[in-house]
């Protein structure tokens, strides 16, 4: 078994596109199958890509590369970019930021709680160049420093850091070649240095046109036929390639902690320079090339014996490969039996920055599953590097791992310029054996439109379908590691997941209201399945019982005893306490709360009116004492409260919906007052006459007994039963309040309807059953929904399935939950899953002399405006135009359009100067559709003289201002406004 240093750094995640696979485990089949990605292109592509016929007959042109298909194709709108923003965004930065994303998602680290550092390196931006600069169908209204801001090289990390909402350190790493496997020891020596706790670390190039091909130079680096042969007898050069990897790193003893699958180990890294060591500045060095991968191995503390694989810079150069084992062999100081050295550009070309994290994911994926990737092209060994007289070979078919010890590779990346990095990689640790999770599991997906859920979901159920992981880990790794975004879904499920069945939406009640119910709701059993598997909710359960003077866990299950009224009324408060603090734990707070009968001190304890201990007592001394009255009959009638017609020896009850009442007394007179009635009504079963004049003989005992508890003000608001609107803080630190609140008619119907006057909420009921949502639902409830957390008794279900489903649902709502919290008491692993269905669209400004779809869409915009009469066509045109989108609606929003502030400014000068009104600055965050702009428009026209001498002159101004003037001068404006409001 291996021992670990401390210093090891975990590979727990990667993602990548690469040419010919679109995914890491695509990569990964086409490397054991000898796949090569580079092709030749056909003449339709080099057409587009801008290749003459002149040059295509020159002599050494070779139209072959590595090209990465679809790189036009982004999904600008989950990244709130427009789509004329987003056009002209350097295609490396797109690439990279879904990479990012899938990266991340693919570890289970993506829904944040973390300090995540980005380290990432990127080619240089032929997009800018070729593409972009001085050509007539950039989208109008950008300015050099826009284009400069979107496709410079420095803001890759950042970038990512932005969208991600990552806040550890975003650094771009570049030191040519070598770039990507620098950021990698870069991250690794961040994590060490505790910078940052999760550490995405890769690279990208991308250099458009893909479909180019190349120019072969006789002496150049570049191959004459297209064909990368690293180490190989025919060898002469290397292919350009493009593609993009990224991979997630977390110190090995946090990965195994937290159950993070883990892909590699990471012993150690180096880096160092060449200095002046060598003929040229371009020229490789044996001795700096030696240097850095003895001082990766002594970091390590491995024995250069027991690495079994090398994945090779390997250009194919004739100067390039003997310094390459040149430098292996010197600093292998114990050399191994065998070690089978290959290079991935011999099937993907030389991705140039991104070159190193390439072939760190080869090596990661080689020692994780325990295989040499093989290297078909190879026929014999250049004579030149000496292999034959070297413990180094080149393999043609996959070959099992050789030795006994633990399997362990080396990855060297050297940078034109003489900066070097190696990395020491070794097979990941076997996973420690998890315990049984739950009985049932909560799964939830989120994306950014309904397409791209239902693709998320048909995605999850295949994977699920094909086995391979325990629910409670995909459960686990959805949950945690995963963004919440708007559009969502979520099930429960058992043995096994059926996701058909699964609730969807987007709603945005985020409020919660806990209903607690009252007596009548219980039933023997209740929530003793939720006991059984939440140890939050048995713990509180388990407090409550020590305050009591019987044995709650037995009452609980003894329906007999449950018909009394002294074990009935502390039972269902136990037990819905209880619950809530469940709910609470699950990071569900509510913002008020409403009580039926007993169920009022539930919520009065969470408000703090009670301590928990006091609360018990008075609630058991209401049962005994109601427990010792003379019995009595209620009976629920199907008429409002305002409708009923009682006599006197009946009371009214409770109110608990428009066409819904409880009426008591004896059953004597309730008997009578049934038989007048001309609806049908149904007895209650329960064992007095509640809240009637019944009760009266024991109010005033009960009020002597509130007098001797310590009541206080109530921190979170709860409607008051008695008068059905908010308890003010007299009635709850009142003794005589809750004397009149065991007799006076529950007015839930009314308390309800003050709850949803302000505004929808997500109505929680916190108990056994299903009462007070079903009389919830008799409400106008527009808006709101109402949700049970456990079974009705009648329901054949685990009351795991109830009360996960309303977790569920009201995540799906926009509720706070921590979903994390749901199984926060067990360990489970996080599991690499299927990624998000990106749902990309063109954004590319095409080459100078074709026909760019982005001037297209302006004219369109600008015809439409000049076909349009009046402030909203003008300002829809404006919108149209700056910010690239064909079509907008008078009620779109500005920012989900992908608008931002630095836009703004120019929208609102494109209306001052074609509507002749000065808008203030804050205007577009204040009114953010074209809608309410043009209505601004139209106030500020009805309020301000026409035309005047200073108006007419501020006109001149601004129309004369260049952008950055205006920019400066709106900034000032703003500014002002704010230091005013303040």
């Amino acid at each position: 078994m291996t021992e670990y240093t401390g210093l090891e750094i975990a590979v727990v995640g990667m993602a990548g596109r690469f040419p010919g696979s679109s995914t890491v485990e695509e990569f990964w089949e086409n490397v054991l199958a000898g796949e090569v990605g580079v092709r030749r292109f056909t003449d339709e592509e080099l057409d587009a890509a801008g290749v003459t016929a002149q040059r295509r007959a020159e002599p050494g042109f070779v139209p072959v590369g590595g090209a990465l298909d679809g790189i036009e194709f982004f999904d600008a709108k989950l990244f709130g970019y427009s789509p004329r923003d987003a056009a002209v965004l350097d295609p490396q930065q797109r690439v990279f930021l879904e990479c990012a994303w899938h990266a991340l998602e693919h570890a289970g680290h993506l829904g944040g709680g973390a300090e995540v550092g980005v380290y990432a390196s990127a080619s240089v931006d032929t997009y800018l160049l070729r593409h972009l600069w001085n050509n007539p169908a950039v989208p109008g209204g950008l300015q050099p420093l826009d284009l400069l801001l979107a496709n410079d090289k420095d803001t890759l990390a950042s970038r990512v850091a932005y969208h991600l909402d990552l806040t550890g350190p975003a650094i771009t790493v570049q030191t040519a070649c070598s770039s990507s496997l620098v950021t990698i020891h870069v991250a690794c020596q961040a994590l060490l240095g505790r910078d940052c706790d999760i550490a995405l670390a890769g690279g990208v190039s991308i250099r458009p046109p893909v479909h180019e091909g190349y120019q072969h130079t006789e002496g150049g680096i570049l191959a004459a036929d297209g064909r990368c042969l690293p180490f190989d007898v025919d060898a002469h050069g290397v292919v350009a390639g493009n593609g993009v990897a990224a991979v997630v790193l977390r110190r090995l003893e946090d990965a195994m902690a937290d159950g993070d699958t883990i892909h590699a180990v990471v012993k150690g890294t180096a880096v160092n320079n060449d200095g002046a060591g060598k003929v040229g500045f371009t020229a490789p060095s044996v001795n700096g090339q030696a240097r850095v991968i003895r001082a990766a191995h002594d970091l390590s503390e491995v024995d250069s014996s027991t690495i079994g694989y090398v994945e090779a810079h390997g250009t194919a150069t004739p100067l390039g490969d003997p310094i390459e084992v040149a430098a292996l062999t010197q600093a292998f100081v114990h050399p191994p039996s065998a070690c089978a050295l290959g290079s991935v550009k011999a099937l993907i070309g030389h991705l140039d920055a991104a070159a190193g994290v390439a072939g760190f994911v080869k090596a990661a994926l080689a020692v994780g599953h325990g295989v040499v990737p093989p290297s078909p092209y190879f026929t014999a060994p250049n004579p030149e590097t000496g292999l034959e007289d070297s413990p180094f070979f080149v393999n043609r078919e996959v070959l099992p791992w050789p030795g006994d010890g633990p399997r362990r590779a080396g990855v060297s990346g050297f940078g034109m310029g003489g900066t070097n990095a190696h990395a020491v990689l070794e097979e990941p640790p076997s996973p420690e054996p998890m315990p049984p999770g739950r009985s049932r599991h909560l799964l939830v997906l989120s994306a950014a439109s309904e397409q791209a859920l239902e693709q998320s979901r048909k995605r999850l159920a295949e994977h699920l379908a094909a086995g391979g992981h325990e629910l409670a880990d995909v459960s686990h790794t959805v949950r945690t590691g995963r963004r919440a975004l708007r559009h969502r879904l979520a099930v429960v499920a058992g043995d096994r997941a059926d996701l058909t069945g699964a609730w969807t939406g987007s709603g945005d009640r985020r409020d919660v209201v806990f209903l607690f119910p009252g007596q009548g709701s219980q039933y023997a059993g209740m929530a003793s399945q939720l006991a059984d598997e939440e140890p939050v909710f048995r713990a509180a359960l388990d407090e409550c019982a020590a305050h009591l003077p019987f044995d709650l866990h037995e009452v609980l299950a003894d329906a007999e005893r449950l018909t009394r009224t002294k074990y009935t009324q502390p039972a269902l408060f136990a037990v819905e306490y209880s619950l809530a603090k469940l709910w609470q734990h699950w990071g569900v707070r509510p913002v008020a709360m409403l009580g039926h009968s007993v169920g009022e001190y539930v919520a009065a304890c969470l408000a703090g009116v009670f301590g928990l201990r006091d609360a018990l007592g008075l609630v058991a001394a209401r049962g005994a004492l109601m427990d010792a009255l003379p019995a009595g009959a209620m009976l629920s009638v199907p008429l409002g409260a305002a409708d009923l017609d009682l006599p006197p020896d009946v009371c009214l009850a409770a109110s608990n919906a428009p066409n819904l009442s409880t009426v008591a007394g004896t059953f004597e007179a309730v008997g009578r007052f049934e038989e007048s009635l001309a609806v049908t009504s149904r007895r209650l079963h329960t064992s007095h006459a509640f809240h009637s004049s019944m009760i009266d003989p024991v109010l005033g005992e009960f009020a002597a007994l509130v007098s001797e508890v310590e009541l206080r003000e109530p921190r979170i608001p709860f409607v008051s039963n008695v008068s059905g609107t908010w308890i003010t803080d007299a009635e709850a630190t009142d003794p005589g309040y809750w004397a009149r609140h065991a007799r006076a008619a529950v007015r839930f119907s009314e308390g309800l309807t003050t709850i949803l006057a302000n505004g929808p909420a997500n109505l929680l009921e916190v108990g056994p059953g299903n009462v007070l949502s079903t009389l919830a639902r008799q409400h106008d409830l527009t808006g709101s929904a109402a949700y049970g957390s456990l079974r009705h008794p009648r329901e054949d279900k685990h009351d795991l399935d109830t009360v996960l489903a309303a977790a569920g649902r009201l995540w799906i709502a926009g509720a706070d939950v921590d979903l994390g919290a749901l199984t926060a008491d067990e360990r489970r692993r996080r599991v690499p899953l299927p990624g998000y269905p990106f749902e990309r669209a063109r954004h590319w400004v095409d080459l100078p002399g074709t026909a760019p779809r982005e001037a297209e869409v302006v004219e369109e915009a600008r015809e439409r405006e000049v076909a349009a009469t009046g402030d909203l066509a003008v300002i829809t045109g404006i919108w149209q135009e700056l910010l690239g989108i064909a079509s907008i609606a008078p009620d779109d929003d500005y920012f989900e359009l992908g608008g931002h502030s630095l836009l703004a400014t120019q929208v609102l000068a494109r209306i001052t100067a074609d509507l002749g009104v000065v808008l203030p600055a804050a205007a577009i965050f204040e009114a953010p559709t074209p809608a309410k702009l043009a209505a601004r428009v139209e106030q500020l026209r009805a309020h301000e003289p026409e035309q005047d001498d200073e108006f007419a002159r501020l006109l001149a101004e601004i129309r004369d201002m260049s952008p950055e003037e205006l920019r400066a001068e709106l900034d000032r404006e703003r500014d002002a406004q704010e230091i005013s409001q303040s």
